[in-house]
């Protein structure tokens, strides 16, 4: 690792453990150096405890992969000296990793009581929940796993009941935040209460704490949720006419910032998209949710209600096509569609890679005559992410003596150590730390080990890790080029030709435009097997296919896929 890119020594790190059994070392399988994926493996001298296990939604560059989750090599290999997996919130990217990790280890899973209604959840629709064994954990009453006493601090997120964790360690104590922000104005409970990290980290400081990096190129501090339930009142009250909000499913907060405008502004609440539903059943056993006067979620249910005494709460805020939203806009839902006059409010942000979705969406919104509202024109969303005045808050409360960056591509980890050190945090006690890199606090300091195979997962339908870098390219090359299959059948024999060859394109050419093309492809299919002894159809094959290829190249500069299919009988 070459520090000096970011004006780090590269001699940062101590050198052996000054006290082999005063030890814990912290293995990233995920989530460092990216956002999504968390998770990892804190270890000491009796124990292993899975911190979080997220998955990632994939780029554009993963065609076809439906998630990304992390490899689990390590934890497999160790299985036998795990105690539990421990999670801070119930985001995707912290817990959707579950149900494939779970076929292969068996220890209870810690969480808070919504953070493990949305595993039970999900793990009972893949038949994995006889296999879990869920405990619910909250700030009254410590954990102890192994040599490890976990600690439960509530932070404001984007979701309820999340934590940050303060964890008594051999070699001493570790904060790890969790995503979090510092609402100073919260709308519901303490929010992040920084006394409760100060108190925990004493007057010493912590020795080590791990941070939220995804909002550190983000000035001042993130904006309260009481702004956002003004503006959410000023359109409500304001609105001629429908009302329809998108927002993600988990933000319960947000979605009782919702119920509370209808119910102030006489309107009844239509609830669209399989995972709202469920979000709001889950929150409303718990107590965390307070429905509004009228609340319908199921919408071929719901009375014919006046344009302006409705509320369409729906899913589809990243313009996913199988959302509500989107069928709605496409006219493929059954029961509602798009009104003249509609005001389409958008709450929530936009994630990288899906701006191209929300685009199409908002300008088809337009399209049929509705007014949208998004983040961009209109501060109806707030991060759930800590700004850089936040963070340095969080450091100053703290006072590590260690510091490590996470949740951020690398940049942001960059970044934020360089705002510790403005916060006091020795520079040579700060380290930028990517997937697989395990390193080690000791009571002398932070010391990098050997490196793990980190790298992650790709999931299509029920394959898990079958298609890597050799698939994805030959799908871009599909994606790109198309595909020519040549089908023929010769005589075992006499190698003459019973049928064929018969040439088709697919996503390569217009058949029919351009026919002549094709025939002369057969043409050199026909002088690919002149003369060419039986017997060896390997060979042919392959000589077909450089033949066509070549040709290909020189007549449309185009490189498609060819497969050759020739059967001897």
């Amino acid at each position: 690792m070459d520090d000096s890119i970011f004006g780090l020594s590269p001699h940062r790190f101590t050198g052996k453990k000054a006290h082999p059994e005063a030890w814990m070392t912290i293995t990233p399988l995920g989530g460092f150096g990216q956002i999504g994926m968390n998770c990892m493996v804190w270890s000491t001298p009796q124990a292993k405890v899975v911190v979080d296990c997220g998955l990632m939604f994939p780029s554009d560059y993963h065609l076809g992969v439906d998630v990304v989750i992390p490899r689990f090599d390590f934890i497999l290999e160790h299985k036998d000296e795990v105690k539990g997996i421990v999670l801070t919130h119930g985001h995707e990217d912290h817990i959707g990793a579950l149900p494939w990790l779970l076929q292969h280890l068996h220890v209870p899973i810690y969480g808070s009581p919504f953070t493990l209604a949305l595993v039970e959840h999900k793990l009972r629709e893949r038949g994995l929940l006889e296999r879990a064994q869920l405990v619910q954990v909250g700030p009254a009453t410590p954990l102890t796993l192994g040599d490890m006493t976990f600690h439960f601090f509530p932070v404001c997120h984007s979701i309820i009941d999340g934590y940050a964790l303060g964890v008594e360690t051999p070699a001493g104590k570790v904060v790890h935040t969790g995503d979090f922000k510092i609402d100073l104005n919260p709308l519901e409970g303490p929010g992040t209460d920084l006394a409760l990290f100060r108190k925990f980290a004493g007057k010493e400081g912590a020795a080590l704490l791990l941070s939220d990096s995804t909002n550190v190129e983000r000035e001042g501090r993130s904006l309260s949720e009481r702004d956002v339930l003004a503006n959410l009142r000023s359109l409500f009250l304001q609105a001629p006419g429908r009302i329809i909000v998108t927002l993600f499913s988990s933000h319960i907060q947000r979605i009782q910032e919702v119920f509370d405008c209808a119910d102030e502004t006489g309107r009844s609440v239509v609830v669209g998209g399989r995972s709202l539903v469920n979000n709001i059943g889950m929150a409303q056993e718990l107590g965390r949710l307070r429905p509004p006067s009228k609340l319908y979620t199921d919408a071929a249910a719901a009375p014919s209600l006046a344009d302006d005494k409705t509320v369409l709460l729906v899913t589809g805020s990243q313009g996913e096509p199988l959302s509500a939203l989107s069928r709605i806009v496409s006219g493929g839902h059954k029961n509602l569609s798009i009104h003249e006059g509609d005001m389409v409010i958008m709450s929530s942000r936009l994630i990288p890679g899906n701006t191209m979705a929300v685009n199409t969406l908002v300008n088809n919104l337009y399209r049929l005559g509705a007014e949208v509202y998004f983040d961009k024109e209109h501060p109806v969303h707030a991060s759930g992410h800590a700004q850089q005045k936040e963070l340095a808050d969080m450091i100053r409360a703290v006072k590590p003596r260690c510091f490590v960056p996470l949740h951020g591509e690398y940049r942001h980890l960059v970044k934020h150590v360089r705002l510790a050190t403005k916060c006091g945090v020795c520079e040579l006690n700060s380290a930028i730390i990517e997937n697989g890199q395990p390193f080690t606090l000791t009571p002398g300091g932070l010391t990098l080990e050997e490196p793990i195979l980190a790298q992650s997962t790709l999931v299509d339908g029920k394959g898990v890790g079958d298609v890597g870098q050799a698939v994805l390219k030959e799908r871009h090359i599909l994606g790109g080029e198309g595909m020519v299959v040549v089908v023929m059948v010769l005589d075992e024999s006499t190698w003459s030709i019973l049928q064929g060859p018969e040439i088709f394109s697919k996503g390569f050419v217009f058949e029919q435009q351009y026919d002549h093309l094709l025939e002369d492809a057969k043409c050199l299919v026909l002088d690919a097997i002149e003369g060419y002894p039986p017997g060896k159809l390997d060979k042919l094959q392959e000589r077909i296919r450089s033949s066509l290829r070549r040709f290909f190249r020189k007549i449309l500069d185009r490189d498609p896929v060819i497969i050759p299919v020739v059967t001897a009988v």
